[in-house]
């Protein structure tokens, strides 16, 4: 998410943290953390550069509980029993009833035989949905295990290690390069250029730059830089638990494997009752059938009118298929997903990290040549312009391209470097030829940023080829990274170069997966048409 919302003004009342609820503080219509001016944040969340101090901690933690998601629990016998709770087990208990209770009459024992061949069907259909669920596994948990398990926070104006579960709306958190974010937050205070991986939450292959006032998101990496900010949401309230919220929410959801069943369940109810009731007027005020030998018949009448074992054999082939998917690492939140996923006919996916293996790297066959330079020379000089330290994800694909990081800059000097700047969209270096003293720049960057930065050897034929190539490698799905290089005859680093002058264009790609193509084959045998989300949807 590169686009930055303009920060607004609101009207704050009085002591917002405890006059208002937790659901209207986060109504995103009238209070707006994300998007607030700075001042506001800090006045609605009642805090300051300093921290909070031990009060307002303690009151906070209560309101708005811990920074942790928090998964419904139920018991154990309660999950059992709800296996047993739908029409076709209410016909099947119902059988058990008659056979053991009512049909206990007309001088003959009850009639163990049925009653117990009904009861273990009944048992085995909810031991065996039972199990699968509870090993099924929690999306939830998942989830949780990814959260940062400390963070480091300024309170009373002391800078402390605390778990990240004890941080509350208002903290002011530090974060450094590795750093996972451990809760939602605006960035007050920026220490270099900070780069944020959000690959995990949203997608993007990419991390996103942020400066002052910008969010971060709990879950996100910190790739690049140092900061501060003031926690916005926790728990539930960032935009990681809204997320896990909406994955837990399936379990809450009818599916449409259990409509069916209940279709066909209250069917059966309604058909069996109607024979029944039928069967009675005539066994006993008709021919008038013995207490007993009508009961058999009822009795009969409610195994036979019922489908008993489909129950089992749902059961047994859905955890069938929940095994199987766990064994390809697939979490199975409610083993009737399975049937879900199976009458699916669209199927949707994000591509970078699912389709594609979210590493960049150069089509070197590819490259595209503006100037009498090797394409190996191309690429050396990308290196060249690349950031060794910390580099972000394009600059470590040029330089795994270039092979040995310890030689991209083997006999020159470095002057001066600017790194990648989103507003400027290039990165450029001044550095000095060990060999001879000759002062050079290199820049590299977006196709049509370099282009006009260009002077020297520009052409109108030049122009055109170059968007004929940046048109054909979009075609394609690949990035244009060009390369252009300049000297600087005066030999100072703020010295004027002589032009910069277009040398190269470097494809870059994210690579499928091994498996995709198989993937995508097997999709389409299975009858689902497929579509690829290629920009992630951020707000949820």
């Amino acid at each position: 998410m590169n686009g930055r919302p303009k920060s607004t003004s609101v009207n704050i009342p009085s002591q917002a943290v405890k006059n208002l609820t937790v659901e209207e503080m986060y109504n995103k219509e009238k209070y707006d953390l994300s998007t607030m001016k700075e001042g506001d944040v800090f006045k609605m969340l009642d805090t300051k550069k300093e921290g909070l101090n031990d009060d307002q901690i303690k009151e906070r933690l209560e309101k708005f509980g811990h920074n942790r998601l928090d998964e419904k629990t139920q018991s154990p016998i309660i999950q059992f029993l709800l296996f047993m709770w739908n029409p076709l087990s209410w016909v099947m208990e119902a059988a058990a009833v008659v056979a053991i209770a009512v049909s206990n009459g007309g001088g003959r024992a009850p009639d163990w035989e049925d009653f117990v061949g009904i009861i273990l069907l009944l048992l085995a259909n909810s031991i065996i949905g039972f199990i699968e669920q509870r090993n099924a596994g929690s999306a939830v948990k998942s989830l949780m295990k990814s959260l940062a398990p400390e963070a480091k926070v300024k309170r009373n104006g002391q800078w402390k290690v605390i778990d990240a579960a004890e941080l509350v709306p208002g903290d002011i958190i530090g974060i450094k390069l590795g750093d996972v974010v451990p809760a939602d937050g605006r960035l007050i205070v920026e220490q270099g250029d900070i780069s944020i991986d959000q690959a995990a939450l949203t997608g993007e292959s990419l991390p996103v730059d942020k400066k002052h006032g910008d969010e971060i998101f709990s879950g996100s990496i910190c790739k690049q830089g140092e900061g501060e900010a003031v926690v916005i949401g926790t728990g539930v309230n960032t935009f990681f638990g809204r997320a896990a919220k909406l994955v837990g929410s399936a379990n809450d959801e009818v599916g449409h494997l259990q409509t069916i069943l209940a279709k066909i369940g209250n069917f059966c109810i309604v058909a069996i009752g109607i024979f029944i009731i039928a069967e009675i007027f005539v066994m006993y005020a008709g021919f008038r059938y013995s207490y007993r030998r009508g009961i058999n018949n009822i009795l009969v009448l409610l195994i036979g009118g019922i489908p008993i074992a489909m129950p089992t054999v749902l059961s047994v082939t859905l955890a069938i298929g929940a095994r199987q998917l766990s064994e390809h690492k697939a979490i199975v939140t409610h083993v009737t997903a399975i049937e879900e996923l199976a009458a699916v006919t669209i199927l949707c996916s994000d591509k970078t990290g699912t389709l594609t293996l979210n590493r960049l790297v150069v089509d070197k066959d590819t490259i595209k040549k503006y100037a009498d330079i090797g394409s190996g020379e191309i690429i050396r000089y990308a290196a060249i312009a690349s950031r060794l330290e910390h580099p972000d994800a394009i600059d470590t694909c040029i330089i795994s391209t270039f092979g040995d990081k310890d030689k991209v800059r083997d006999g020159i000097q470095e002057l001066d470097f600017k790194p990648f700047n989103p507003t400027i969209k290039r990165t450029e270096i001044t550095y000095k030829e060990t060999k001879d003293g000759s002062v050079h720049r290199i820049s590299k960057g977006m196709s049509h940023t370099i282009l006009d930065l260009c002077t020297r050897d520009k052409t109108d034929q030049q122009i055109k080829q170059l968007n004929a190539d940046v048109d054909e490698f979009a075609g394609r799905g690949l990035r244009a990274l060009a390369v252009a290089i300049e000297d600087v005859p005066s030999g100072e680093k703020d010295g004027k170069g002589n032009g910069f002058k277009l040398i190269g264009l470097l494809p870059i790609y994210d690579p499928p997966r091994e498996d995709t193509k198989e993937t995508i084959e097997r999709a389409l045998e299975l009858g689902k048409y497929l579509f690829y989300i290629l920009v992630p949807i951020f707000m949820i």
